[in-house]
């Protein structure tokens, strides 16, 4: 072999050295990265679509009698055992009654379902209508059995009367109301009446 033959062996040689390492180096291991980076992606995109986080929620409904309720809620989440059930956060509900009376209730927190519209409010709870205000920590809000029952911590206050409670049942078909104590020997205690 000349001297030319073997420096185009020799250079042949390099190029095809080079471009195995090369691709061993550079693209073998670009191939692992890409891979890795099509998975995260992935598992990110499982993530946000198996969320059961929902903003902004408005649920409007009206019975049978005429009466809407209108639900508004800042964020709420599916319940995974029941999708029937959802739990709310920052809630503001108005009932407008079919005698153009409005129930207004707000609460920190809510679980409300969405096949019979009962509602349970609880933390802060402020339900008013007309000129009656109820506070307290928890209330069970029923369309279908026409009956509202706030409990815990509750002050009833209208006009200058305050009445404080351990529950108050409204019937919201009638209007009627009892609030008494859950202890038969504590009386409620009332403030202002004449």
């Amino acid at each position: 072999m000349n001297h030319k033959t073997k420096l185009q062996f020799i250079l042949i040689l390099l190029v095809v050295l080079i471009t195995v390492w090369f691709v061993f180096e550079y693209l073998l291991n670009d191939n692992k990265i890409v891979k890795n980076n099509n998975i995260t992606p992935h598992s990110d995109l499982l993530k946000n679509d198996s969320s059961n986080f929902i903003d902004e929620i408005n649920y409007s409904s009206i019975d049978d009698k005429g009466n809407k309720y209108e639900l508004n809620a800042k964020q709420g989440e599916v319940d995974i055992s029941n999708s029937d059930i959802m739990f709310l956060n920052d809630v503001t509900a108005y009932v407008y009654l079919n005698n153009k009376s409005v129930i207004k209730i707000i609460s920190d927190f809510g679980k409300y379902n969405l096949i019979n519209y009962d509602t349970i409010f609880s933390k802060n709870v402020i339900m008013t209508y007309v000129d009656h205000k109820i506070i307290g920590e928890y209330l069970d809000f029923s369309l279908q059995t026409n009956l509202s029952t706030m409990s815990t911590d509750v002050v009833y206050t209208s006009g200058e009367t305050r009445l404080d409670a351990d529950m108050v049942e409204i019937d919201i078909a009638t209007k009627d109301s009892k609030i008494f104590m859950n202890d038969n020997i504590k009386k409620v205690t009332i403030v202002g009446a004449q």
